[in-house]
């Protein structure tokens, strides 16, 4: 039953995407994407110097505006203060709110297994 379900559920989200605009699939794709969860890694760069990093974040999201629904010039997230940048949490690393702008914000947003 649940293989049924699975396939039924992968041929409706086929047919759905396959008559969407490249654009609304990428957001869609980027939606699932979020949904499921990635261990990301944020280096932030001042010139050609890493000056920040955060590990295991799940989630990096763009910001909407409240009353008219557009884009904001920025992202944010949650994310431990990689302090030493051992790409590992460390004792005394916490988990952290954070956010930068798209237009002067040097950055790598990037999986790490």
């Amino acid at each position: 039953m649940k293989k049924v379900w699975i396939t039924l559920v992968s041929a409706a989200m086929f047919f759905m995407m396959s008559g969407c605009t490249q654009e609304t699939q990428n957001s869609l794709s980027r939606s699932i994407q979020n949904w499921t969860g990635t261990n990301g890694v944020l280096d932030i760069y001042a010139g050609d110097k890493l000056v920040k990093r955060f590990i295991k974040i799940d989630k990096l999201s763009t910001a909407y505006g409240t009353t008219d629904s557009k884009p904001r010039p920025y992202r944010y997230g949650y994310g431990y203060d990689d302090k030493n940048f051992n790409l590992k949490k460390d004792a005394g690393e916490k988990k952290e709110y954070f956010e930068f702008s798209d237009y002067s914000t040097s950055y790598i947003f990037y999986e790490h297994n």
